[in-house]
């Protein structure tokens, strides 16, 4: 994001057709990513939201008004040139997901916990064969392999683009499971960061709410449900 000019150069952003997929042209001139790697993405719906973006910027460019340029240049640039790597790292998050890792008291908290949190490693056992086992407390406690294994063949499967959403998913939450029923639609991307944040909410609710907490869990919730539009628009139903 650096390196892109700071003031607008270009008068309209059109969407082409490109040898692996699609592109955007800025007055007819292709867009690259910071890497200069030629920006092509996989689907047309993809390449219209990242044109609407750079024909929204006014006299500067502003990058933080541009997630899907943003999340297309990480999935060329980043993601693409070690694709296994990044897999094998959100894979690891199921032996140490957040929905495993329950509070043995209060009682309310612990309850709803439970209801909001064993339904989803549920549907993850039924799904997928893979059944994660809670734990008290938040000292960390293996998994089964074979499990993590097949959690961890979901991951791999995806491809550069659908995988730059999954790493948002699951680094914003820090639960491999509720990224998976994200992308399955098992849950929509709102229920997922609520479910994510059945503690902090609790703690506000007996405590108060602190302002400037809420506004980083603010932004954090804006990232994660344009992680779900960005899969949704690399990965259509």
């Amino acid at each position: 994001m650096s390196e892109w000019a700071p003031k607008r150069f270009w008068k309209a952003a059109t969407v082409e057709t490109a040898p692996s997929g699609y592109t955007v042209l800025l007055d007819g001139r292709g867009v690259r990513t910071p890497a200069k790697t030629p920006l092509e993405v996989p689907t047309e719906a993809l390449a219209r939201e990242i044109a609407a973006e750079w024909d929204a910027q006014e006299d500067r460019i502003d990058p933080r008004t541009m997630p899907f340029t943003r999340m297309s240049n990480s999935a060329l640039d980043k993601v693409r040139p070690q694709r296994a790597a990044v897999a094998d790292m959100l894979a690891a998050y199921g032996d140490s997901d957040l929905l495993c890792y329950r509070a043995d008291s209060p009682e309310g908290l612990v309850a709803r916990q439970a209801q909001g949190w064993d339904p989803l490693l549920d549907w993850a056992h039924q799904t997928y064969g893979a059944r994660l086992l809670p734990v008290a407390g938040v000292m960390h406690q293996p998994q089964d392999e074979a499990a993590l294994a097949r959690l961890s063949d979901e991951v791999h499967g995806f491809d550069p683009f659908a995988l730059a959403a999954v790493h948002d998913l699951v680094s914003i939450s820090g639960s491999l499971v509720l990224a998976l029923a994200v992308t399955r639609g098992a849950r929509d991307a709102a229920q997922a960061w609520d479910l994510s944040r059945i503690d902090e909410t609790w703690q506000q609710e007996q405590w108060g709410v602190d302002e400037e907490a809420a506004e980083v869990a603010a932004l954090k919730r804006a990232e994660f449900l344009q992680a779900e539009r960005f899969y949704r628009l690399v990965v259509p139903a």
